[in-house]
């Protein structure tokens, strides 16, 4: 059954399944949601598993309140906060896909004493900045400029509406400029043939944070999504590598 609770006047959707602890949390990608095939198969898994598990829509996604466009990195990073404070008891091993990777990184700031470990599937730190505004052409930088937004072709279906609000709230979110202490064991999942998200990001935070157990495990021709079933078993093992790493399996 999908609940919601309330974080800074957004209604945030949400399904938990209950279990033992730690927790399983999947934060899904940008303009995607909780229904998606990833985060379905892991909580089906977790549920074999008696795992607690969750997963949530970020305001302006899926089932909860708000518009895509109005919202932002920092929100919706609140809204996955709230969620876990308000339903998650104890520690948790975060599942981040895409945009969620990002997410991820920022919760391991926000909510540090509830987080024992952290599963990428093509992560996506800082993507505002380095995918986004770098890629962005002098015209198109003038037109956010001018009219607080872009329309950008999608390869998932409608088309992306970017924000100066999320650009510039974006620099304030930066995980890759600054520390970033990750004191746990982390795992990384990168397709070969991501065209989203390549293989130098997840090398980039490879490279950059601090773990004592970190790895990044390339799939030749994985795609951006690693959804096919293959993908979901290699996913499902990863999470549970973590979750007994962290002595808590």
């Amino acid at each position: 059954m999908v609940q919601f609770i309330n974080a800074n006047g957004r209604k945030i959707a949400y399904h938990k399944t209950g279990g033992k602890g730690p927790g399983v949390v999947f934060l899904g990608g940008f303009k995607s949601d909780m229904n998606g095939t990833k985060a379905v198969a892991l909580e089906r898994w977790a549920k074999a598993q008696g795992r607690h598990f969750l997963r949530l829509d970020y305001s302006g996604h899926g089932q909860s309140s708000g518009q895509f466009k109005d919202g932002c990195i920092g929100e919706w990073a609140e809204d996955a906060k709230a969620v876990i404070e308000a339903v998650c008891q104890g520690p948790q091993v975060l599942v981040g896909s895409s945009m969620g990777g990002w997410i991820s990184l920022l919760l391991t700031r926000m909510i540090p004493e509830k987080i024992v470990g952290l599963v990428g599937i093509a992560a996506a730190p800082d993507f505002t900045e380095n995918s986004m505004w770098a890629g962005f052409s002098p015209q198109q930088r003038a037109e956010l400029e001018k009219t607080g937004h872009l329309v950008l072709p999608s390869d998932y279906g409608e088309p992306y509406i970017i924000t100066k609000k999320l650009i510039e709230d974006g620099r304030k979110q930066l995980v890759l400029q600054t520390p970033l202490p990750l004191p746990f064991a982390v795992r990384l999942l990168q397709g070969t043939a991501d065209h989203s998200v390549e293989i130098p990001v997840a090398l980039g935070l490879l490279e950059h944070a601090d773990s004592p157990d970190m790895r990044l495990t390339l799939i030749k021709g994985g795609d951006h999504s690693l959804s096919l079933p293959q993908n979901l078993i290699l996913i499902e093992k990863t999470v549970a590598e973590v979750l007994a790493i962290s002595n808590c399996a």
